[in-house]
């Protein structure tokens, strides 16, 4: 390989190709063998070379420094710089050679993650990660007729870095009986079943514009799309609008979102999604949220924490979800959150006996760090989808006096997010009669520093004691109303 002379004693070392790693790679060890530092070498590729004055000026590049050794390079190191090379930004190789350069002095950089050149390129390549994942999602082949008849595929994708030879290979071995073509603004490639021919870059109108077959794909979407599952953050997160103009289910998104919407609206008018016939035994209903499936939390591998108590308490404490402790034992309330409400109802004198404590989510969440699982809060659509769950166990418990301990719980009892601090103290009739009551939840309390906690356990005990208070007047009532 030649290098480029610049009178400032910069050597500009030329690629022949955008994502030329194995050239890169080369050139680099045999200039670093040379001695030359990072500042001392600019890397050409095809796009930053347009218009070079020294493009003409070229020279062998230097030899090897008397006793130079070979360049070391670790393997977290050449994974990163793999794909980083295929990045769009025209300083990517620099970084990589400044990198490599660095990590012939310090061995173990790369393993710094606050170091700013470990951090970029990093960056880099998890930007083109994440373009290889979405080309490999959204590229959408269309049918058409050659001269002879035969039947070809071509898509047309619009990367944001030097990814298409790379990612050729997975194209080949899923559509290996096909001959298709993907053409993109970076280039074109083809592959006949035997053959992968690279082509010129390309314009958006030299792919057809539809086919025949995307109608039924576009039913088959509409038809699969569920109101229950849909989170527009996340889905516009994994499907970027930038990518909607070449899908040709994109067109239905946002109607179908809107439907999804205004479906999942009347459901939560009506006090819950509808399920089906509900259970008429609380042993049959344990069954069934076993085996939901209907959120995200549903599907994550735990098992479902049922509630526990009489078959018709008078009193029913909701809570937020299970949490570690209690998805291990099937058993509600019984961590470091329960121990502190079971407590404080001693205290106040509420008997477990009468109690039947539930949660509004029926999955514990969680987020894995090493050997832990740290509790995550349940989204409102996934406290909404559970709705069907606790509003099954409300009819079959029947309970005169509901708690509901905290944001999500209040959520699940009134199918709207209430402030837990303006409406602690402040009990609402239900509609089927029942009285709710809204304090914090325990765990909340054991979120507090030192300093704080004290008080706003008062507060929490204060809360259960009226609470007590309530239900000793309703168990009176109906003493006096039998006699």
């Amino acid at each position: 390989m030649s290098a480029v002379l610049r009178p400032a004693g910069e050597l500009v070392v030329p690629l022949p190709a955008e994502d030329d790693f194995e050239g890169w790679r080369a050139a680099a060890r045999q200039v670093l063998r040379a001695g030359i530092a990072p500042d001392r070498i600019v890397w050409r590729t095809p796009a930053s070379a347009q218009g070079n004055l020294f493009a003409d000026a070229k020279a062998a590049l230097p030899g090897a420094m008397p006793g130079a050794g070979e360049p070391r390079a670790s393997r977290a190191f050449m994974e990163l710089a793999r794909k980083a090379a295929l990045h769009s930004d025209p300083a990517r190789f620099d970084l990589l050679y400044r990198l490599l350069w660095r990590l012939q002095r310090r061995a173990r950089l790369m393993e710094d993650g606050a170091d700013q050149d470990v951090r970029a390129i990093s960056d880099l390549a998890r930007s083109v990660r994440r373009d290889i994942h979405k080309m490999r999602a959204f590229v959408r082949f269309r049918a058409l007729e050659d001269a002879s008849g035969a039947e070809r595929f071509v898509a047309w994708f619009e990367p944001e870095h030097h990814i298409l030879r790379a990612n050729a290979r997975f194209f080949t071995d899923r559509f290996a009986q096909m001959d298709w073509a993907i053409l993109t603004p970076r280039g074109s490639i083809r592959w006949d079943g035997t053959e992968l021919i690279e082509g010129p870059p390309a314009r958006r109108e030299d792919a057809p514009a539809e086919d025949d077959a995307e109608d039924l794909w576009r039913t088959y979407y509409a038809s699969i799309f569920n109101p229950a599952r849909l989170k527009i953050g996340a889905m516009v997160k994994e499907m970027p609008r930038r990518y909607w103009k070449n899908l040709p289910e994109a067109a239905l998104i946002p109607a179908l979102v809107a439907g999804a919407q205004a479906r999942e609206a009347s459901m939560l008018q009506k006090g819950a999604f509808d399920f089906g016939d509900r259970a008429s035994s609380l042993s049959a209903l344990a069954g069934q949220i076993s085996a939901c499936r209907r959120c995200a939390i549903g599907c994550n591998g735990t098992q479902a924490v049922m509630g526990e108590g009489p078959d018709h308490a008078e009193v029913m404490i909701v809570g937020e979800q299970p949490g570690d402790r209690e998805e291990e034992t099937g058993r509600p309330f019984v961590g470091p959150a329960g121990q502190i409400l079971r407590t404080a109802m001693e205290q106040a004198g509420i008997g477990e006996s009468g109690t039947y404590v539930t949660n509004a989510v029926k999955h514990f969440k969680f987020v894995p760090r090493g050997k832990r699982r740290l509790h995550q809060t349940p989204t409102a659509g996934e406290i909404d989808t559970c709705r069907w769950w606790l509003e099954s166990e409300r009819a079959l418990v029947k309970p005169r006096l509901v708690l509901a301990l905290g944001a999500s719980a209040a959520r699940a009892m009134l199918g709207k997010t209430v402030s837990v601090q303006k409406e602690r103290g402040r009990p609402r009739i239900l509609e089927d009669g029942s009285e709710l009551w809204i304090t914090v939840h325990p765990s909340y309390l054991l979120r507090l520093p030192d300093d704080a906690r004290a008080a706003e356990r008062a507060r929490f005990d204060d809360d259960l004691r009226a609470f007590s208070e309530r239900i000793r007047q309703i168990g009176e009532r109906q003493t006096a109303s039998s006699a």
